[in-house]
């Protein structure tokens, strides 16, 4: 049934797209890239290793359509654990294309987006039986088309309705950070937004998202997803929408000192953090369908409430990027039904700190993962919180090149006693 019902809410709103009336000319795509995949700089004609293409590249963005191609590595070594030690790399290709309508063919506010990836390489976090995976981009290996979607907006980004196949993860309890750290609860979104199955990127699932800005420096979104519990095997390309189990609607409301609300994207980048900018963000996510509790009985519904906040503190220059920045997020499921619970994150970033001609960050952030005391086996000792400490400097040491050495330490792994060290370093590349 409920399959039936999205599907048909997915159907009827394709239709009422073809037929929109343009009202509003957008000259700006956006960024549309999430996570650890994000532009944390513009890239500009020189910003690729092959770089403009005669022209073409800029000759196209002219005309609204914007190519992505990047490839990024996260290599990390656990250098002291219980493990044997061991390297570990991660590695994802990424294409992306961007279409503005109102600069290819005179439709104002109307956008297209469609991405692919590939992805494989170890999981040092599965490895090592962490909670907090070390890499924010390490899952399955995978070869498919990650998301597609319409966009319209109406009345100056107002008002805003987004149709396709994408990952509540990359705009829902997203990190608005993450670009400037590694492991995943801050390098991507809260690592336990799957306890109610909100669909992650790459294995993204139909969905239909309404913004809107109803003052200033105030949205309101909202999303409906179709579940997918097993996204990797029941949709191995993505080339084919499917639709399984219940709808799952998330939403969030947010508020951007410092910022147009209209302007305010799920991920930041240098030019967005100029000044006193800030977001701050209330989410729940809902899934109304089956879920076994602590104790094996079967309970209808499940949730998710999240709090996060970021707030530059301090400029040199008050409308430039230089200075620190900081973070905080939480989150809450019921303890009755979801193992992995609450999860806590903290941290700072120092934007530009090196006096170098290159763009250069250092950040150092903190992770709590708490565990259902419900779940503790019959006779065995209580659950820790696994904590988890990063420090990482990011480096641009040529325009289509970022460097990001860094080191992690562990303590109560996976809810145990055990502690461990990790190091390494991620690398992208911009094509």
């Amino acid at each position: 049934m409920y399959a039936r019902m999205i599907r048909g809410v997915f159907l009827l709103c394709s239709y009422l797209w073809v037929f929109a009336l343009p009202v509003y000319s957008q000259d700006q795509i956006g960024e549309t890239l999430s996570g650890p995949d994000s532009h944390d700089t513009g890239q500009g004609p020189h910003g690729h290793l092959f770089g403009n293409w005669g022209g073409e590249r800029s000759h196209l963005l002219q005309r609204g359509v914007r190519f992505d191609f990047q490839y990024i590595s996260d290599t990390l070594w656990n250098i002291n654990s219980e493990q044997k030690e061991r390297v570990a790399s991660w590695n994802r290709v990424r294409g992306t294309v961007d279409i503005d309508f109102g600069a290819l063919i005179e439709q104002p506010g109307l956008f297209f987006h469609a991405t692919a990836v590939w992805q494989a390489g170890g999981n040092l976090g599965t490895y090592l039986g962490l909670l907090t995976s070390p890499s924010g981009m390490s899952s399955q290996n995978t070869f498919r088309l990650d998301s597609w979607w319409l966009e319209k907006r109406w009345l100056n980004e107002r008002f805003t309705a987004r149709l396709g196949q994408f990952a509540g993860q990359d705009f829902y309890g997203a990190q608005h950070y993450a670009t400037s750290f590694i492991f995943e609860p801050m390098g991507y979104a809260l690592g336990n937004l799957f306890t109610d199955f909100e669909s992650f990127d790459p294995p993204s699932t139909p969905a239909l998202e309404i913004r809107v800005v109803p003052i200033h420096n105030l949205y309101v979104k909202s999303v409906v997803a179709a579940e997918n519990r097993e996204p990797f095997t029941n949709n191995p390309t993505g080339l084919v929408p499917t639709f399984r189990g219940a709808p799952i609607s998330v939403s969030e409301i947010g508020f951007t000192p410092g910022k147009k609300a209209t302007s305010m994207r799920a991920f930041d980048n240098v030019e967005s953090r100029k000044g006193y900018s800030g977001l701050y963000q209330f989410g729940a996510s809902y899934n109304p369908g089956h879920f076994t509790t602590a104790t094996g009985a079967r309970e209808s519904g499940n949730y998710l409430l999240y709090w996060m906040a970021s707030q530059a503190l301090w400029r040199v220059d008050r409308n430039g990027a230089k200075g620190l920045d900081a973070t905080f997020a939480y989150d809450w499921s019921p303890p009755n039904i979801n193992r992995n619970n609450t999860i806590l994150t903290a941290g700072l970033r120092f934007n530009e700190p090196l006096p170098l001609p290159i763009h250069n960050t250092m950040s150092f952030g903190y992770v709590r993962n708490s565990l259902s005391q419900q779940f503790v086996p019959p006779g065995a000792p209580p659950f820790q919180s696994e904590n988890g400490l990063e420090f990482n400097a990011l480096l641009d040491p040529l325009p289509m090149l970022l460097l990001q050495p860094v080191i992690q330490y562990y303590t109560n792994v996976g809810g145990g006693t055990q502690r461990a060290v990790v190091f390494g370093f991620r690398t992208k590349v911009e094509f």
